[in-house]
């Protein structure tokens, strides 16, 4: 039976091509001898890079426990005014469906834009949440979780209202800058006439490869970050990250669901990058050339918060950072940090406007992020080197089955 066009993978439609007229993929005649050599008799094998995929299907999205990809791109979206429920219903619909077959490297029913058609899935996630907004553009505000209520107000904040919040939120990441984009340009073509972009970020991290071994990314001011990420492993991941399978109650469409908080934390790099090494380790609390912590030991260390130097000061500093935000200095508050670099061009004054999108995931925001925020936001030595400057919370609910569509159970119960 032949291929539907949904089923036919960007690497085969790209072969098919060339095994139709190859000739006709050199486009004008300058392009010469090098356009020539471009032209392959048959595709070659993906690399590693390009063949790593995740299911979109499943009890969980896709993009929570999942290593941050290369590239990033966060975008939230408005409701347009005539749009109601069962418009948000079908684009919902018309969202999870190009998104189960773009994850597999597969071109989605209709799309015909041809930018990511040579490329394979490279481990492309795309994750949807609903923010407090889209319950009351919906007449669902007897479904709204106390979950996601407004985050408090930090007196750090310098918050820019108009790249905060939104109806729906969209996390989309691959490995190949050209996946990722395809991906955010189709959701946005599919969203025309229910939902306008509100705001939308791009972020990077570390490619895949680019170090010997495997190891914890780093953030533009050098240091090591995520050392302390909670760990699938580890006996209680579940039940910090995910809302309970076994939820009910008005909220028990988020079964399986995640709550994420994002913040845009701009870096103050020039302020940081003037510090010495050794103060900048005191602020943070870990060497910055291996991230282990300043009471000693490698990366995985536990951290000594009791432990005092020969001098009589404490190692690890009062107000380091690792110390103000640790668990053990916050009731057992945690949350999984998946964050994205940005490097947003230069401000007026020629600072760079760069930082961290910053997403954090936990089971409750009340017990996860706005604890530890709130401690931050008095004591962290680190704060003097941060603004936070846009901030949303979204209901991210569990995956969905073949056939089915994000938020079906809370937009169809």
């Amino acid at each position: 039976m032949p291929d539907s066009p949904a089923s036919v993978s960007r690497r085969r439609l790209l072969g098919t091509a060339g095994a139709a007229g190859a000739a006709a993929l050199v486009v004008g005649g300058a392009a010469g001898a090098a356009g020539g050599a471009a032209v392959r008799e048959g595709p070659d094998p993906l690399s590693s890079v390009g063949s790593g995929s995740v299911p979109f299907h499943g009890t969980h999205q896709a993009g929570i426990v999942q290593p941050a990809q290369a590239h990033g791109h966060l975008v939230a979206f408005d409701l347009v005014p005539q749009a109601d429920r069962k418009a948000a219903a079908a684009l919902l619909r018309r969202w999870s469906d190009a998104a189960a077959e773009m994850t597999q490297g597969r071109v989605p029913q209709g799309d015909e834009s041809g930018v990511a058609l040579d490329a394979g899935p490279s481990s492309l996630t795309i994750t949807f949440g609903f923010g407090h907004s889209f319950f009351d553009r919906t007449g669902l505000t007897a479904k709204r979780p106390t979950a996601l209520d407004p985050l408090p107000a930090f007196t750090a904040d310098a918050l820019d209202a108009k790249r905060s919040n939104g109806d729906l939120w969209v996390q989309i990441g691959a490995d190949d800058a050209l996946v990722a984009f395809h991906a955010l340009r189709l959701l946005q073509k599919l969203a025309v006439g229910t939902a306008k972009p509100r705001w939308q970020m791009n972020g990077f991290n570390r490619t895949p490869g680019a170090t010997e071994q495997p190891m914890t990314g780093r953030n533009l001011m050098g240091q090591i970050d995520g050392t302390n990420n909670p760990k699938p492993s580890d006996a209680n991941f579940s039940t910090r990250v995910f809302v309970p399978e076994d939820r009910s109650g008005a909220d028990a469409w988020m079964a399986g669901g995640s709550y994420a908080v994002f913040r845009r934390i701009r870096m103050l790099l020039d302020s940081w990058d003037n510090l010495s090494l050794e103060r900048q380790e005191r602020v943070i609390g870990r060497r910055k050339s291996d991230g282990a912590p300043l009471s000693g030991g490698t990366e995985s260390t536990r951290a000594d918060l009791n432990k005092v130097g020969p001098d009589g000061v404490l190692a690890i500093a009062g107000d380091a950072h690792i110390r103000v935000a640790s668990a053990a200095t916050n009731r057992g508050a945690a949350m999984l940090r998946r964050a994205f670099s940005y490097h947003d061009g230069f401000l007026d004054d020629g600072a760079p406007d760069a930082g961290l999108l910053f997403i954090a995931w936990q089971a409750d925001p009340l017990k996860g992020f706005t604890p530890v925020q709130r401690k931050l936001d008095r004591g962290d030595g680190l704060s003097r080197f941060l603004r936070h400057e846009a901030s949303g919370l979204f209901a991210v609910p569990g995956g969905c089955e073949p056939g089915e569509y994000v938020g079906q159970r809370l937009l169809e119960g």
